[in-house]
């Protein structure tokens, strides 16, 4: 099935380059010889960190230009390129980006999943940290292209939020619901705990400083 369903990209024509996306062209050739074109959207990948201060999620409220309205976040950021071409490891993004938009560092990190964003038309992933044990970061300074407000909301009513619309940002939502996930099983029985807060996280993946696809290492604490 999967050999039926595969194509091969035999032309690409870069359209648009910019300081954090890029356009092509990309024409793919399937398995009956058919060929089509395809308009991708080149990203260097991004991080999203679900930060957790007791039962509360540290959430944002930003500007988003192409929704045209406020949105109420959880705190993410891209990673940058380096001069080099390569990008940087997801686990540096997320300490910087937590930093920058709430103010916190994270004394404990749990890598929760990669996805893709947009898979029809975008090669960005996402990487969602868990973030715990916060504090205040006293060397943090906010990006100067951003207005952020920060607010902390429980994380049962995180939810309803979900569930209401109010939070309407992807990456937020999955965040939300991960979170949800982990939370209830540590206040079921034979859960990892029974007082409501978050499982505890495992040990930090180690860094070697990649930047390939399946290097997915936490943050430093």
């Amino acid at each position: 099935m999967d050999e039926r369903l595969d194509a091969r990209r035999v032309a690409e024509r870069t359209v648009y380059k910019g300081r954090v996306i890029g356009l092509r062209i990309e024409t793919v050739e399937f398995a009956d010889g058919s060929r089509r074109e395809r308009e991708i959207v080149d990203h260097p990948g991004a991080v999203a960190i679900v930060a957790l201060d007791g039962e509360d999620v540290v959430l944002v409220r930003q500007h988003r230009a192409p929704a045209g309205r406020v949105l109420l976040e959880i705190p993410a950021g891209t990673r940058d390129r380096r001069p080099n071409g390569t990008v940087e490891d997801p686990g540096v993004t997320a300490a910087r980006e937590l930093a920058e938009e709430t103010g916190l560092r994270a004394a404990t990190w749990r890598h929760l999943a990669t996805f893709w964003t947009a898979p029809g038309f975008a090669t960005e992933t996402m990487d969602l940290y868990l973030a715990t044990d916060l504090a205040p970061a006293e060397d943090a300074q906010a990006a100067e292209d951003e207005r952020i407000a920060v607010e902390r909301v429980g994380w049962r009513r995180a939810l309803e939020m979900v569930e209401e619309g109010t939070i309407a940002d992807a990456k937020s939502i999955v965040g939300v619901l991960w979170l949800a996930r982990l939370m209830e099983r540590a206040i079921a029985p034979g859960g990892a705990g029974r007082d409501g807060t978050a499982p505890t996280a495992g040990p930090s993946p180690p860094r070697d400083g990649g930047d390939r696809a399946h290097d997915r290492a936490a943050p430093a604490a």
